[in-house]
Protein backbone atom coordinates (compact mmCIF):
# COMPACT_ATOMS: atom_id res chain seq x y z
CA UNK A 1 0.00 0.00 0.00
CA UNK A 2 1.17 3.75 -0.49
CA UNK A 3 0.29 7.14 1.12
CA UNK A 4 1.33 10.81 0.87
CA UNK A 5 3.41 11.61 3.21
CA UNK A 6 3.53 15.34 4.79
CA UNK A 7 6.16 16.46 6.97
CA UNK A 8 5.09 18.48 10.58
CA UNK A 9 1.60 19.20 9.47
CA UNK A 10 -0.32 21.29 12.05
CA UNK A 11 -4.05 19.61 11.23
CA UNK A 12 -6.45 17.78 9.69
CA UNK A 13 -7.01 20.34 7.00
CA UNK A 14 -3.60 21.05 5.85
CA UNK A 15 -3.00 17.31 5.46
CA UNK A 16 -6.17 16.91 3.17
CA UNK A 17 -4.48 20.10 1.12
CA UNK A 18 -1.75 18.37 1.26
CA UNK A 19 -2.74 15.00 0.18
CA UNK A 20 -4.64 16.60 -3.06
CA UNK A 21 -1.88 18.24 -3.72
CA UNK A 22 0.55 15.27 -4.42
CA UNK A 23 -2.37 13.65 -5.92
CA UNK A 24 -2.77 16.43 -8.42
CA UNK A 25 0.99 16.80 -9.20
CA UNK A 26 0.76 13.05 -9.69
CA UNK A 27 3.19 11.94 -6.50
CA UNK A 28 2.63 7.90 -6.40
CA UNK A 29 3.07 7.85 -2.72
CA UNK A 30 5.55 6.25 0.02
CA UNK A 31 5.13 2.16 0.39
CA UNK A 32 4.06 1.96 4.25
CA UNK A 33 3.46 -0.83 7.07
CA UNK A 34 1.50 -0.42 9.91
CA UNK A 35 2.90 -1.95 12.70
CA UNK A 36 -0.39 -1.17 15.24
CA UNK A 37 -2.80 0.33 15.49
CA UNK A 38 -4.94 2.57 17.93
CA UNK A 39 -8.74 3.42 17.81
CA UNK A 40 -9.96 6.70 19.21
CA UNK A 41 -13.35 7.98 20.00
CA UNK A 42 -14.72 10.76 17.50
CA UNK A 43 -14.18 13.65 20.26
CA UNK A 44 -10.46 12.00 20.71
CA UNK A 45 -9.83 11.75 17.16
CA UNK A 46 -11.03 15.18 16.54
CA UNK A 47 -9.03 17.26 19.24
CA UNK A 48 -6.35 15.13 17.99
CA UNK A 49 -6.50 15.51 14.16
CA UNK A 50 -7.04 19.82 15.11
CA UNK A 51 -3.45 20.03 16.38
CA UNK A 52 -1.17 16.96 14.77
CA UNK A 53 2.23 18.16 16.13
CA UNK A 54 1.22 17.90 19.29
CA UNK A 55 2.61 14.98 21.79
CA UNK A 56 0.51 11.80 21.67
CA UNK A 57 0.84 9.82 24.68
CA UNK A 58 0.43 6.53 22.84
CA UNK A 59 3.46 7.84 20.14
CA UNK A 60 6.57 6.31 21.49
CA UNK A 61 10.39 7.70 20.00
CA UNK A 62 10.43 3.98 18.32
CA UNK A 63 7.57 3.94 16.22
CA UNK A 64 8.09 5.04 12.59
CA UNK A 65 11.17 4.86 10.50
CA UNK A 66 11.75 2.59 7.37
CA UNK A 67 12.09 -1.07 8.50
CA UNK A 68 14.89 -3.11 6.19
CA UNK A 69 12.44 -3.64 3.17
CA UNK A 70 12.25 0.28 2.13
CA UNK A 71 8.59 0.37 3.87
CA UNK A 72 7.27 3.47 6.28
CA UNK A 73 6.39 1.71 9.61
CA UNK A 74 3.56 3.60 11.13
CA UNK A 75 0.72 3.48 13.44
CA UNK A 76 -2.84 3.79 11.82
CA UNK A 77 -5.07 6.17 13.62
CA UNK A 78 -8.72 5.11 13.50
CA UNK A 79 -11.64 7.49 14.24
CA UNK A 80 -13.78 4.38 16.09
CA UNK A 81 -17.41 6.16 15.03
CA UNK A 82 -16.27 7.18 10.91
CA UNK A 83 -13.71 5.12 10.21
CA UNK A 84 -11.51 7.77 9.05
CA UNK A 85 -7.72 6.96 9.21
CA UNK A 86 -4.46 8.86 9.59
CA UNK A 87 -1.41 6.87 9.28
CA UNK A 88 1.26 8.20 11.72
CA UNK A 89 5.55 8.11 11.28
CA UNK A 90 6.81 9.46 14.47
CA UNK A 91 10.27 9.26 12.93
CA UNK A 92 11.92 9.41 16.66
CA UNK A 93 9.68 11.91 18.06
CA UNK A 94 6.55 11.69 20.48
CA UNK A 95 4.36 13.56 18.26
CA UNK A 96 3.23 12.91 14.44
CA UNK A 97 6.43 14.42 12.32
CA UNK A 98 4.78 12.85 9.08
CA UNK A 99 1.44 11.90 8.56
CA UNK A 100 -0.92 10.78 5.64
CA UNK A 101 -4.27 9.94 4.95
CA UNK A 102 -4.99 6.10 4.73
CA UNK A 103 -7.70 5.96 1.96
Amino acid sequence: MKAHFARKIPDLKALRDETWRAKEEKYSGTIYTVTREVELSNSEFQQFAENLLEDQPWICKRDGGMNPAGEIQCIRVRNAESGERILVNSEGYDYPRYTAIEE
